[in-house]
């Protein structure tokens, strides 16, 4: 007897731009490739965005030169992934990666603004992140008011979580000499 297993089928990062450039992906659409598959990314409310501005404007004035502040945009992590995390903080590039997607070894610290997303951002993206390599994961956690701190990254995820409350400052081991506020951030 032949047993027929079913397999899904893994999008790489080529086929999912010639998606776009054909159509089958609408102008706009909100979505990222993670693992092969296409994810829906939830709409954006007033305090998500809000958040995400305030973290540009803090790591951009703080920043004198030593990073690119990467919102919204995307981070190739390998050949099946490549999600627009809420705020990266990249190295430097002298022509400012307009001549490719930046990657895994190009990033010092990954953001992902959350409060729909939540479920996603830590069952999901925090794998591949660490899948990836990505030294540091910031999810600022809306819901709860608190900024999860992700480090020690491996094939699971990350090895080490510290839950920053009210009160706390987050700082990223890159940068250790700029802090932000986790009540500043988080205020409405």
């Amino acid at each position: 007897m032949n047993v027929l297993v079913q397999k899904k089928h893994r999008f790489n990062v080529e086929e999912y731009y010639r998606m776009a450039e054909v159509g089958v992906l609408k102008p706009g659409a909100r979505v990222e490739l993670l693992d092969g598959e296409i994810i829906d990314r939830s709409p954006i409310g007033p305090f998500h965005a809000g958040v995400v501005g305030r973290l540009v404007r803090f790591f951009g004035a703080a920043s004198n030169g030593r990073w690119h502040v990467w919102p919204q945009n995307p981070l190739r992590l390998d050949e099946h992934s490549e999600p627009q995390p809420d705020v990266t903080l990249l190295r430097l590039s002298p022509d400012d990666y307009t001549t490719r997607q930046p990657g895994p070894d190009d990033a010092h610290l990954v953001i992902e603004v959350s409060d729909t997303s939540l479920a996603v951002d830590r069952e999901v993206k925090l794998p591949a992140y660490g899948r990836a390599g990505i030294g540091e994961v910031w999810v600022v956690n809306l819901t709860d008011q608190t900024v999860e701190v992700y480090r020690g990254p491996n094939f699971t995820g990350y090895s080490s979580k510290t839950i920053l409350r009210a009160g706390e400052k987050a700082s990223s081991q890159a940068f250790p000499d700029v802090a932000i506020g986790v009540t500043e951030l988080l205020r409405r």
